[in-house]
């Protein structure tokens, strides 16, 4: 760091994105990308919209609001869009939390949140999770807290129900609480009908998994339109112009082609069935995912080494140094022959251990 950089900045633990290699042609299961290309409309609406890149991106995004409410059965002052659901997190970190209002969140979870809360100055505590990695929803009760879950959670890939996070939202009604559903399109439930009934409720979404824009950098929130209209405080307040031309054009492409997204969802989901049951059958330990990645463990080798043997077999996966998940790894959902390719590679190496 420089001798300039604020002292309150100075022991800030930046988020660590997965690995974008460029030294070999890696499978790449560690990052949760789609594998498969946005839609053609999107793809065509984008590069219709790089014919006017000269001008300004539509602030109010409204093209794309409208379509995404529609899609959702929400108002258009009930959504607001970002550049990717990253930055609709980092939005409510700012608006709903400060010194009187801690945020918590599970030890174990999305690594933004605590960047998200040392960034902005704001406390926060973890609560552990079980020790089968499911989240305890009573440690959420009458918190006074702003509470954020990712749900299905990362890295673990488990999911609550809907009917759980309503007895989470009952319990708080003097505080928001943010369900990130970043995974939800690959088997989960959303929260998003339930804005109707709370207005402590915001649930956020992203375009990078399952619509297959993570290059696209597009995510938007949905909540009651008080909430969401504080949201607009912080981001008019900020960068108004947050999503490009080209971004909006192809977030309303995919979502005028909701039977490609829908299709590619199951046929991922297909694949994490195949690629749990292929590892439990060699001895792994795999939890139950409900996102397009696995989180698996096995005895025969430790999560380093086996993230190390694969990216030498080139195959990237995931593998987080936290203590309690050391032994295992995150792997991404990609196409049957991609999955077919892990297993094939993964059972050699148990051979050679």
């Amino acid at each position: 760091m420089s001798r300039y950089q604020s002292a309150r900045l100075s022991s800030l633990s930046p988020y660590t994105p997965g690995e974008q290699p460029r030294d070999m042609k890696y499978i790449k299961l560690n990052t949760n990308e789609s594998p498969f290309p946005p839609s053609e409309k999107a793809q065509k609406l984008a590069a219709e919209a790089a014919k006017k890149l000269q001008l300004y991106s539509d602030p109010t995004c409204r093209t794309l609001v409208d379509k995404l409410a529609e899609v959702y059965g929400v108002e258009p002052d009930e959504v607001i869009v970002t550049n990717g659901s990253d930055e609709v997190l980092d939005f409510a970190f700012q608006a709903f939390c400060d010194e009187d209002v801690p945020a918590r969140f599970p030890d174990i979870t999305y690594g933004f949140y605590p960047v998200f809360a040392a960034r902005n100055g704001i406390p926060y505590e973890t609560v552990a999770l079980r020790d089968d990695f499911t989240i305890d929803i009573k440690q959420y009760f009458n918190t006074g807290k702003t509470i954020f879950i990712a749900n299905p959670n990362a890295p673990t890939g488990i999911a609550l129900t809907r009917d759980e996070i309503e007895q989470i939202l009952i319990s708080n009604p003097n505080n928001v609480v943010v369900i990130d559903e970043a995974y939800v399109d690959f088997g989960g439930e959303s929260a998003v009908p339930l804005i109707k009934q709370y207005d402590n409720l915001l649930v956020t979404q992203t375009f990078s998994k399952s619509r297959s824009l993570a290059g696209g950098r597009l995510g938007f929130g949905i909540g009651n339109r008080e909430l969401i209209a504080d949201l607009h405080t912080i981001r008019y307040s900020t960068n108004p112009y947050n999503v490009n031309s080209m971004t909006a054009a192809a977030g309303y492409g995919v979502l005028c082609d909701e039977v490609y997204t829908q299709k590619n969802c199951r046929t991922i989901m297909d694949n994490r069935e195949y690629t749990t049951a292929a590892l439990r059958e060699l001895g792994f330990t795999v939890l139950d995912s409900k996102a397009n990645f696995v989180f698996a463990t096995t005895p025969a080798m430790r999560g380093a080494d086996l993230y190390a043997a694969l990216k030498q077999n080139g195959i990237l996966v995931r593998h987080f140094d936290n203590p309690r998940i050391s032994d295992f790894v995150r792997i991404s959902i990609g196409t049957r022959e991609q999955m077919q390719t892990l297993v094939a590679v993964v059972e050699k190496l148990l051979t050679e251990v």
